[in-house]
C-alpha cells in the first residue's frame, strides 16, 4: 500500500439505506408479488402520464450535449495527461463497452419486441398489416439506437474527466457533480446522489435479470427437454448468483475483458449464420427500408407522446426504453470512463454512439428480419406464441426453427449466460465501488461488499422473475430511473465548469 493511503472499507452513510431500500423491495415482491405489481403499475402509470414528456426532452439534449461535446471547443481535451495513450485498444475497449452497456438484453427482445409492434402498431395503423411489418422492424433500432447511446455517453464524460483529469480519488458519481452542488451542505447532498446511484446501478441490471431468467430457463428448457417452470427459473437465478457471485468477489478486470472479446466474437459469427442461412435478401432489403423510414421519422418519434389518441405506445416503448436506458446510465458511466484513460473527449463520445449504435443496428436489423419474414410468411405463428406463452418462448422458438437449430439454440444460450454474466459482475463490482470509501481508481472494493451485492441483485431479480409479468420488469425500470434524471444534469453542469475552468475558451 502506498505512503497516505488506507485500505478501501465499506462507506456505511451510503451502503446501509441502499441495501435496506433493495433488499426491501426485492422481498416484497417475494412475499407479496401480487400487491408489489400492482403498486408498481400504479407508480410507473403515474411517472409515464406525468413526466413523460421530461424522458423525451432528456433524449433530444443528451443528443443535442453529445454534439456539443464532440465537436464544440473542448472534444479534444484529452482524459489522462496530454499526449497519453489510451489504457486499451480500440478493438478490447468496444467490445467491453458494448457489452457492459447491452448485456443479454438485446438478445431477450430482439425477436420479441417485433412481434410486439406487430399486434400493437403506433400511429394508428392497422395491426398485422403491411405497414406494421414495416414498422415492427424499424421501431427496435430506434430504441436501441443513436439517442439511447447518448444516454451513455454523456455521463460518462464526466466520470472519465473525474477520474483522469481531476484526479479525483473516488470512483463515486457524487465526485463527478462536486462542482456544480453547493458548497454548504455538499457533503449530505453527495452522500443522497450515490445513494441514488446504487438504487439505479441494482434496480437497471435486476431488471435486465429479470428478462434475462426466463429467457434463459426457456432455452435451457427447450435443448434439453425440461420443464420450464417457476423452479427451473429460480434454479437458473441460484446458480447465476454462486457462479457470478463467486467471480465478482474475487476480482473481475481481467474476466470482464475476456467474457467481451468471446461475446463479440460469438455474436458476430451468429449475426452471419442468421444472415446467410435465413432469407438473406428479405433481410437485406428490410434493413435498407427501415434506415429510410428512421431517417424520415426520427424527429417525430423522438417527440412522439399521442396526447390526443392516448394508445399507450409511447408509455409502453419509448418512455419505457428511455427511462431503461437512464437506470442503466450510471453504472455504464462509470465503467466506460473508467476503461477510457488517454482518449479524448470526442473519442469518447463518437466511440461510445457510433460503436454502439452501429452494433445494435446491425444486430437487430439483421435478427428482427428474420423475425419479420417468419411472421409474414406464416412459417411460425410468433404472435400466437407472444400472446400465449410470453416473449422467451418466442425467442426460443424462433432460434430453434434456424438450420441447425439445436445448435444455434446452444451458441445463442451461451451468448447469453456471457451477457448476462458480465453484467452481474460488473454491477456488483460497480456499486460495490460507489459504497466505498478510501477507493482508488486503481483498487478494489472490499469483498463482502461485492458479494453482498451480488446477493441484492439476486433476490430483486427473484422477485421480478416471481412476478412473471413483464410490465412489472417494465415498471421497476421507470421507477428507478426517476432520480437520476436530476443527477446526470448535475453531472453535466459540473463538467462544463470544469471544462471552462481548465481550459478556457477551448484547445485547437
Amino acid at each position: 500500500m502506498q505512503a497516505g493511503y488506507s485500505n478501501p472499507t465499506i462507506d456505511w452513510k451510503i451502503f446501509t439505506p441502499a441495501i435496506l431500500l433493495i433488499f426491501a423491495t426485492g422481498f416484497a415482491m417475494f412475499i407479496w408479488p401480487e400487491d408489489s405489481a400492482r403498486i408498481a403499475n400504479t407508480a410507473m402509470n403515474f411517472v409515464t402520464s406525468r413526466l413523460g414528456w421530461l424522458y423525451l426532452g432528456m433524449g433530444l439534449a443528451s443528443l443535442f450535449f453529445s454534439i456539443w461535446l464532440a465537436f464544440g471547443p473542448y472534444g479534444g481535451v484529452t482524459l489522462g495527461t496530454p499526449g497519453e495513450k489510451p489504457e486499451y485498444s480500440d478493438l478490447h475497449w468496444i467490445a467491453m463497452m458494448f457489452t457492459a452497456g447491452i448485456g443479454g438484453s438485446i438478445i431477450a427482445w430482439g425477436i420479441a419486441e417485433p412481434v410486439f409492434y406487430v399486434q400493437t402498431p403506433p400511429f394508428g395503423i392497422t395491426p398485422h398489416s403491411a405497414m406494421a411489418l414495416e414498422w415492427a422492424h424499424m421501431y427496435p433500432l430506434f430504441h436501441w439506437g443513436i439517442t439511447p447511446w447518448t444516454f451513455y455517453a454523456v455521463p460518462a464524460v464526466p466520470v472519465a474527466y473525474m477520474l483522469f483529469v481531476k484526479r479525483v480519488p473516488m470512483m463515486k458519481v457524487s465526485g463527478a457533480c462536486e462542482a456544480a452542488l453547493p458548497v454548504r451542505g455538499r457533503k449530505p447532498i453527495g452522500v443522497l446522489i450515490d445513494v441514488v446511484i446504487a438504487l439505479g446501478i441494482v434496480g437497471g441490471t435486476a431488471t435486465s435479470l429479470g428478462l434475462g431468467v426466463p429467457l434463459v430457463s426457456s432455452m435451457a428448457s427447450e435443448l434439453f427437454g425440461i420443464s420450464d417452470h417457476v423452479e427451473t427459473k429460480l434454479f437458473v437465478l441460484v446458480v447465476w448468483l454462486l457462479i457470478f457471485g463467486a467471480s465478482a468477489y474475487r476480482g473481475l478486470k481481467k474476466g470482464i475483458k475476456i467474457l467481451a472479446d468471446i461475446n463479440m466474437v460469438l455474436a458476430v459469427l451468429m449475426m452471419a449464420f442468421i444472415l446467410i442461412a435465413g432469407p438473406t435478401l428479405f433481410i437485406l432489403s428490410i434493413s435498407i427500408n427501415s434506415v429510410g423510414l428512421l431517417v424520415d421519422n426520427f424527429v417525430r418519434m423522438s417527440t412522439w407522446l399521442d396526447p390526443i389518441e392516448k394508445s399507450g405506445f409511447p408509455e409502453a416503448w419509448t418512455i419505457f426504453y428511455w427511462a431503461w436506458w437512464i437506470a442503466y446510465a450510471a453504472f455504464v458511466a462509470l465503467f466506460i470512463g473508467r476503461i477510457s484513460r488517454g482518449r479524448t473527449i470526442r473519442q469518447l463520445v463518437l466511440g461510445v454512439i457510433g460503436w454502439g449504435s452501429l452494433g445494435t443496428t446491425v444486430f437487430l436489423a439483421i435478427i428482427g428480419g428474420y423475425t419479420i419474414f417468419l411472421e409474414s410468411s406464416g412459417q411460425l405463428p410468433l404472435s400466437e406464441m407472444l400472446s400465449q406463452s410470453g416473449m422467451s418462448v418466442v425467442t426460443t422458438k424462433a432460434l430453434a426453427y434456424l438450420p441447425f437449430g439445436k445448435v444455434a439454440l446452444g451458441i445463442f444460450l451461451i451468448l447469453s449466460v456471457i451477457f448476462f454474466a458480465t453484467s452481474f459482475d460488473s454491477s456488483s463490482y460497480t456499486v460495490a465501488s460507489v459504497c466505498s470509501k478510501n477507493l482508488r481508481n486503481d483498487q478494489e472494493p472490499p469483498k463482502s461488499s461485492r458479494l453482498i451485492w451480488a446477493l441484492a441483485l439476486a433476490v430483486l431479480a427473484m422477485g421480478l422473475v416471481l412476478s412473471d409479468n413483464y410490465r412489472v420488469v417494465q415498471a421497476a425500470t421507470i421507477i428507478f430511473s426517476v432520480p437520476l434524471l436530476p443527477v446526470i444534469v448535475l453531472m453535466c453542469i459540473s463538467l462544463v465548469h470544469w471544462l471552462r475552468k481548465d481550459f478556457g475558451a477551448g484547445v485547437s
